[in-house]
């Protein structure tokens, strides 16, 4: 991870990782949250398949993003994007709660039971067009997206907390970046690129943030 870190800190801005980040990432087994006959490849740097077109990031992409939201103690956090549900256990252990959408019915339903079976208590999930967020439970203190999306999704911007963070993938196939935006006063926002990635896209409707 740290080599990973070493590679990319000209874009990341950083050295390291956050240290309560690096201990999540250490306390969630990550072969937990993988197809059986992929187990014996789980602690990889890699993207791996988790069925219905969907994949599980590579470590270091979930670690940075999650470094990249700055989570708290305190924080509520929506996650879109459920998969198997490695993601939101690497954010249950930084966070008083998660909620977590997924639009594929049995990928949710199994992430759940997995979640509920490995202790992660604190969180949430239902099935869902997560690119209209939440609502019932907004404002967030912060939102991750785990496919990309190819505008910045309007009703997660509102979902957000003034001063609250999005992380996610934007673009289309082939031509994506990871992207952090901070929601400032006046429902204005600041974006920042970090580097070019490649994650399956959001399903949904796709409307484009203007503030």
């Amino acid at each position: 991870m740290q080599r990973e870190v070493d590679i990319t800190q000209r874009w990341i801005g950083k050295e390291a990782l956050d240290k309560r980040v690096m201990e999540a990432m250490k306390a969630v087994p990550r072969y937990e949250f993988v197809p059986d006959e992929l187990r014996p490849y789980a602690y990889d740097n890699g993207p791996l398949a988790i069925g219905h077109g969907q994949t599980i990031s590579q470590p270091y992409i979930v670690a940075l993003m999650t470094d990249l939201l700055e989570p708290a103690p305190d924080d509520i956090i929506l996650e879109v994007g459920t998969g198997s549900g490695y993601q939101v256990a690497v954010l249950s252990k930084l966070v008083k709660k998660v909620y977590t959408i997924e639009v594929i019915e049995e990928l949710a339903q199994q992430a759940e039971a997995r979640l509920w079976r490995l202790g992660y208590t604190n969180v949430e999930a239902r099935v869902g067009d997560g690119y209209f967020g939440w609502p019932e439970q907004a404002p967030f203190d912060g939102i991750i997206v785990t496919a990309a999306a190819p505008s910045i999704p309007a009703p997660l911007i509102e979902q957000l907390k003034v001063g609250a963070r999005l992380v996610l993938p934007l673009g289309v196939s082939f031509d994506q970046e990871l992207m952090v935006i901070e929601k400032k006063e006046n429902n204005e926002i600041d974006t920042r690129s970090i580097f070019r990635v490649s994650f399956v896209p959001l399903t949904g409707e796709h409307q484009e943030y203007s503030p």
